[in-house]
């Protein structure tokens, strides 16, 4: 059984959390950076679709895709596991990684609301130039909880 290098697990663990960083710290170009030209993302709808629905292909799709962010206020991505594995090829590797997208709601007419997105990412890795990166994404989602906000720092 293949298994990959030490620092390759490294530099993967480090590619999915800048992932989440920029994608909170709403900077796109890092962002779309992290993945590969010809990459494909693809995501839910929630709330009405929660298995992957909408295919998004190269980075500038995927940079459109991504700026359905901002529409929350703020997010905040826990990564509660990752798991990676040699791909077929030389260079390749996938990942299983599980996160909890917090997506701030701020409706005039309501409360603060944090939607909970209980995710599961299956990933697809390329190296190029040697750096690793999110040469398919499809994420789907668990479930969806509704939580109150006490307060924020707008």
């Amino acid at each position: 059984m293949r298994v990959l290098d030490p620092r390759d697990r490294i530099a993967l663990t480090d590619l999915v959390a800048r992932y989440a960083l920029y994608a909170d710290h709403v900077r796109y170009t890092g962002l779309v950076g992290l993945f590969t030209d010809d990459a494909v993302l693809v995501l839910p709808d929630p709330p009405e679709q929660l298995e992957p629905v909408h295919s998004f292909k190269g980075r500038e799709e995927i940079a459109k895709a991504l700026r359905s962010l901002e529409r929350f206020p703020r997010t905040m991505h826990e990564i509660v596991g990752q798991v990676f594995d040699p791909g077929r090829e030389n260079a390749t590797a996938t990942g299983h990684v599980a996160c909890v997208a917090h997506h701030l709601s701020e409706d005039e007419s309501e409360e603060p609301t944090d939607f909970a997105w209980h995710v599961r990412y299956s990933d697809a890795y390329r190296r190029e130039g040697g750096f690793w990166r999110i040469e398919r994404r499809t994420a789907q989602i668990d479930f969806i909880e509704k939580r109150p906000v006490w307060c924020w720092r707008g």
